[in-house]
């Protein structure tokens, strides 16, 4: 099942692949604001997870996304490649991005899923609940144990950033950051592929 799924996946096209990705973006981003209408007490509620006393989260984000890449830099000279091979999702997705859309895309995706999960769920029902929800979500990696429990650690320190620093804003930033160096790394290792190859 969770082979055919990569196969399907390297199957699409460039472009359904970026529709595929838009689509369950804007779905989590759906999905939260639906929750916040019944979860919040009300407007001024909801606001409370977006207030920051000061630009401490800059810190906190820039700190929390450090120490995963360096975990997962560390991770990936220990290991073998195929155990922390995705299927080659991830390459379908950022290989032929322009450092502009990768951005984007990094932006959109830490928007949309800390929203979600940080915002919504851990404000709600707590850490344990949506490092759960996250992993489920995630169940391509079922198969790859190695990957399933970096993403699911990744979740979880994550939601205690969030519970240390109290704004939603930290989490953002880490999150952006760290999907932001691992599809630039993804777009220069396919880049020296083609340059490789050309000459």
């Amino acid at each position: 099942m969770f082979k055919n799924q990569s196969e399907q996946i390297k199957q699409l096209s460039d472009k359904q692949v970026l529709q595929s990705l838009y689509f369950t973006q804007f779905l989590l981003i759906i999905i939260s604001i639906v929750m916040s209408i019944f979860l919040f007490k009300d407007r001024n509620d909801f606001l409370k997870v977006w207030e920051y006393k000061d630009n401490d989260f800059l810190l906190f984000g820039f700190i929390t996304a450090l120490i995963v890449i360096i975990i997962d830099y560390i991770m990936m000279k220990l290991l073998p490649s195929h155990l922390l091979d995705d299927g080659g999702v991830n390459e379908k997705i950022f290989k032929n991005r322009n450092v502009l859309h990768i951005i984007f895309l990094t932006a959109l995706i830490a928007f949309s899923e800390e929203l979600l999960f940080r915002g919504i769920i851990q404000t709600h029902f707590g850490l344990l609940i949506a490092s759960l929800i996250f992993a489920i979500l995630h169940f391509r990696y079922v198969t790859k144990i190695v990957l399933f429990i970096m993403v699911v650690a990744v979740s979880f320190f994550l939601g205690i950033v969030y519970e240390l620093t109290n704004t939603i804003y930290s989490t953002m930033i880490a999150h952006f950051i760290i999907d932001l160096v691992f599809a630039i790394q993804i777009r220069r290792k396919f880049l020296k592929g083609v340059k490789r190859d050309n000459e």
